[in-house]
């Protein structure tokens, strides 16, 4: 009943999505339909990563899209074509835009660095200047803890130096430099934020999370790197959707940077040992850490920007979102 009464008091709206059906995208769509709001979703309807890594993608997929099916309307169109996303945009007329399309690891941009800048930050450009006229009452843009760089305190916090140290960060951060100018100059609220290390169902990008699982399912062994010291504030998708919810409607979200991350900072060997739990047969082996794939020195970002101002609060732990997503793999026979 009290659910109810809350959807009375908001006005349903339209809500824009780049890369909807991606992996944070889908859940994303599901918060909106579930809160009464329409849904237009503009994807590419690609993946980066070969079908053929993975036997499971189609399952994947046909997961992923459950309770979408005729709830969404799906304009196919890549971020990097500005004729075809100003056309979709103005044909659509949304309320509140939300620009997830883009390079879905960090790693990968730095492999293919000419299509990682023009991917993230001219299709980020593209986004901005098709709707500068549209009179939209937010655009929000998904960008990244990596554009922090190193941490050079913990947790880190939205004040922290940006320094990025590679292609993935530094377009991420050029796109918010791009939104807060074009917000300004063309008179339209924006919203920033940067996830981290996002994990949970679906998920067919090669993240961490999904390779440690995958690997322990496989009985192929767990690689840690310099003994899994590296730290990341691991987020479980659904959080991370509950958050984006808030920060594109809630008013004290107008014109601010976010951190929206589960806020604590655990380690590789943490995340192994986790795992290892339900496989105990699987082996942890230790190897150097290759140079040609170093990370900045990340781990806990600080998250009470997000809890004061949106009232979000992240509510599965590391433990708590493996178990989920190994419940989910074994349910689907994956």
């Amino acid at each position: 009943m009290a659910k109810s009464k809350a959807k009375s008091k908001n006005k349903p709206e339209k809500i824009f999505i780049t890369g909807g059906l991606g992996f944070v995208g889908s859940f994303l769509c599901k918060r909106f339909l579930d809160a009464g709001d329409s849904v237009v979703v503009y994807d590419a309807l690609r993946s980066f990563v070969s079908p053929l890594v993975d036997p499971h993608f189609a399952t994947y997929m046909r997961h992923r899209f459950e309770g979408l099916e005729g709830k969404i309307e799906v304009v196919q169109g890549d971020i990097q074509d500005y004729s075809r996303l100003r056309d979709a945009l103005r044909a659509a007329k949304p309320d509140r835009v939300v620009h997830l399309a883009s390079f879905p690891i960090s790693d990968l941009a730095d492999q293919y660095p000419h299509e990682g800048v023009s991917v993230i930050f001219n299709g980020a450009h593209n986004a901005l200047d098709a709707v500068k006229d549209l009179g939209i009452k937010r655009f929000v843009l998904i960008s990244s803890s990596m554009v922090y760089g190193n941490f050079r305190y913990k947790p880190c916090d939205e004040k922290h130096p940006t320094d990025p140290i590679g292609v993935y960060g530094a377009a991420k951060l050029a796109s918010e430099v791009m939104t807060r100018m074009y917000a300004k100059r063309f008179n339209f609220p924006f919203t920033i934020i940067r996830p981290s290390a996002i994990y949970g169902p679906t998920d067919c990008n090669r993240r961490v999370v999904q390779i440690f699982i995958d690997n322990a399912m496989k009985g192929k062994p767990i690689v840690l790197h310099d003994g899994g010291s590296g730290e990341l504030d691991f987020s479980y998708v659904e959080d991370v959707a509950d958050g984006l919810f808030l920060a594109t409607k809630k008013e004290e979200a107008k014109n601010e940077v976010f951190n929206l991350t589960r806020g604590e900072g655990r380690s590789l060997k943490e995340l192994a040992g986790i795992v290892k739990q339900y496989f105990p047969k699987v082996k942890i082996v230790d190897k150097p850490t290759s140079l040609e794939n170093r990370r900045p020195s990340r781990g806990a970002l600080d998250i009470t920007k997000a809890k004061k101002m949106l009232g979000y609060q992240p509510r599965v732990s590391l433990e708590k979102g493996v178990k989920k997503y190994i419940s989910f793999l074994k349910g689907h026979n994956v």
